[in-house]
């Protein structure tokens, strides 16, 4: 018994109120399919990010990767060994991989998941984006807007930093011009399903694509919204599905 243990490969996810949790599902079935019996994929479902270390040293023997969640993708980073240079870039770490020498090296995923589930539905009007949302996500999404050449500006109910307006600002002038918007905010998630970012949805066209990165729902108030004023929508289904096959292959990779 103690040897079967000893072989488990045990892979978790770090976030706070997570019981929802997709990666639990995913990757429980993904061992399944491949027959990996001896892998196991559970939530470490933590109030503060200070519980983590207590919470790692339970399982350390155990434990190969993790990805991370709402609200942690940022104040991980001083609990990382090393960060790629890619996810120091981003500012944001959303996959661990666990070094043989039990280190713990930040990455993120969410650029290539973003990236690669928005391309096939943009269009020549859509340069210009609005991201909704400062977190850790969003710098991902920020990432790879601008890697595609898409500009864009943060929407805050705190403005003042750089690239960033107030909701209050939106306005048809401003639909006009920014007709990609991405909502990296948890408004809209089960069960508070009657939550939608304020935007001025009545200046929204056909023109405009909308891009939640919330999956469940399949379809929150923010992309109904849209879809009834002839936009083109998108929830982060697919994202994430992409983000963590991109975890898994760094999981596997050679240190």
């Amino acid at each position: 018994m103690e040897e079967k243990e000893k072989d488990k490969h045990l892979f978790a996810l770090i976030g706070k109120n997570i019981s929802y949790s997709f990666s639990r599902e995913y990757f429980s079935k993904k061992f399944k399919n491949l027959s990996l019996h001896n892998y196991e994929y559970i939530n470490f479902d933590i109030q503060e990010i200070t519980e983590l270390p207590e919470v790692i040293a339970a399982h350390k023997n155990q434990l190969k990767g993790m990805n991370v969640t709402i609200p942690y993708k940022l104040a991980i980073f001083k609990y990382l060994d090393k960060i790629d240079k890619k996810a120091l870039k981003i500012g944001a770490v959303n996959t661990i991989k666990i070094t043989k020498k039990g280190k713990l090296k930040g990455y993120n995923t969410d650029v290539y998941g973003f990236e690669n589930s928005l391309k096939p539905l943009l269009e020549p009007q859509h340069t210009h984006a609005l991201i909704l949302g400062t977190g850790g996500a969003s710098k991902a999404v920020a990432y790879a807007l601008k890697k595609i050449g898409i500009k864009y500006k943060f929407v805050s109910r705190t403005p003042g930093k750089k690239h960033t307006i107030s909701y209050n600002d939106l306005s048809q002038k401003t639909l006009i011009k920014y007709t990609l918007i991405i909502n990296c905010t948890p408004l809209g998630t089960h069960p508070n399903t009657n939550q939608c970012p304020t935007i001025p949805y009545q200046f929204l066209t056909p023109q405009h694509f909308l891009y939640d990165l919330i999956y469940n729902p399949a379809e929150t108030l923010f992309l109904k919204k849209g879809k009834l004023q002839g936009a083109t929508i998108k929830n982060g289904l697919e994202m994430l599905e992409l983000q963590a096959e991109k975890a898994w292959k760094i999981w596997n990779s050679v240190s």
